[in-house]
């Protein structure tokens, strides 16, 4: 991107929020009160879950399965509590916003999402879901081993991380030594031609 249409952006970006100060401060506002929100429903869930003896547990008490489930049940209580409420009033109140835009500015923001589109598909550079991969093959490996179910006292803190290492090992013989197969008849049968 040039200069001058950064320049532009930066003009068009302060005109609208200019114009469109009130609408920025329910914004802000509705947004630390989803935050805070957050805080206080995973503080609640800490000290009320079962897992995690009521938040009395120690380090010794947990398993890999005891996680797992701990996250799966934040992750549902913060969707139900914070996630849906704040889906409602985000896209209830957008929804409001653009029906009172007048036509030609709602053409305007239209202009400017075509630009960045194009843009944007020049810089996406990809996931971080390897790590969500990772854990997940963690997971497999440990259960697979046996203990899945282990509290985490009962092993050896080098033990979860070779294991963390022995996972990445067989991701590794899954998926790269099949990847070098296809490139290498990919070599002999289409590049070794041209």
């Amino acid at each position: 991107m040039s200069e001058t249409e950064e320049v532009s952006d930066e003009a068009f970006w302060k005109g609208k929020l200019r114009k469109h100060w009130k609408t920025l401060f329910v914004i802000i506002v509705a947004g630390i009160c989803v935050f805070i929100g957050a805080l206080l429903v995973l503080i609640w869930f800490i000290d009320s879950s079962p897992l995690g003896g009521y938040g009395k547990w120690y380090f010794n008490d947990w398993t890999l399965n005891y996680v797992v489930g701990f996250w799966i049940l934040i992750i549902l209580w913060e969707l139900l509590f914070v996630g849906v409420p704040a889906f409602l009033f985000f896209g209830g109140g957008g929804y409001l916003w653009w029906r009172r835009l007048p036509e030609e500015e709602k053409q305007e923001f239209k202009e400017r999402e075509k630009k960045a589109k194009s843009h944007r598909a020049e810089k996406y550079g990809g996931g971080g879901g390897f790590s969500f991969f990772m854990f997940i093959a963690y997971c497999i490996y440990i259960a697979v081993d046996g203990n899945y179910n282990a509290r985490f006292g009962t092993q050896p803190y080098t033990y979860w991380l070779s294991s963390y290492f022995l996972t990445f090992m067989w991701i590794f013989i899954f998926l790269g030594v099949p990847a070098a197969i296809i490139l290498i008849i990919l070599y002999f049968t289409k590049w070794r031609k041209k």
